[in-house]
């Protein structure tokens, strides 16, 4: 399948140092999306791509290149998920201090509200680049978790 990420970078000089957590977080996304992902940028002719993700002045920026050259930007304002990614800030944050604490009986209701936001910033990422560039559920999820990283401050 053409229509897919072959490599993905992020801007690092924009990103502080994170946490353990977070830094697996970025390494699970990475591995997950370069196992399996679609993308398919709509001012392009065909894949496979290489991604770039940064944040820049307040946009949220996709470098994109294909395996034959050709290059596109994608850069859209990234107010509205700022929302969504503190409250996902904050889920993760109880879901990891649960998780230290092996009697916690709020694990698993923690959880839910953290993939269930997970979700609502993947759909909300997806609205965001409609009519730009066209990725699955998963790779939106994915997407959104390395956003999460890029945001850190």
């Amino acid at each position: 399948m053409s229509d897919r990420i072959i490599k993905i970078t992020l801007d690092e000089s924009s990103i502080k140092p994170r946490s353990m957590e977070a830094e697996h977080e970025k390494t699970i996304a990475i591995t997950d999306l370069l196992h399996e992902n679609s993308f398919q940028p709509l001012c392009m002719q065909g894949g496979p791509y290489a991604l770039h993700l940064s944040i820049k002045d307040g946009r949220l920026i996709f470098d994109i290149t294909s395996e034959t050259g050709e290059k596109a930007q994608a850069a859209l304002s990234i107010a509205p998920l700022r929302g969504l990614i503190r409250d996902y800030f904050m889920i993760c944050e109880s879901y990891y201090e649960a998780l230290k604490d092996t009697k916690s009986h709020k694990l698993e209701a923690i959880d839910m509200a953290r993939r269930g936001m997970h979700n609502e910033g993947a759909q909300a990422l997806q609205e965001l680049f409609k009519g730009r560039v066209v990725f699955n559920t998963q790779t939106s999820r994915r997407l959104f978790t390395l956003i999460c990283v890029l945001h850190i401050r």
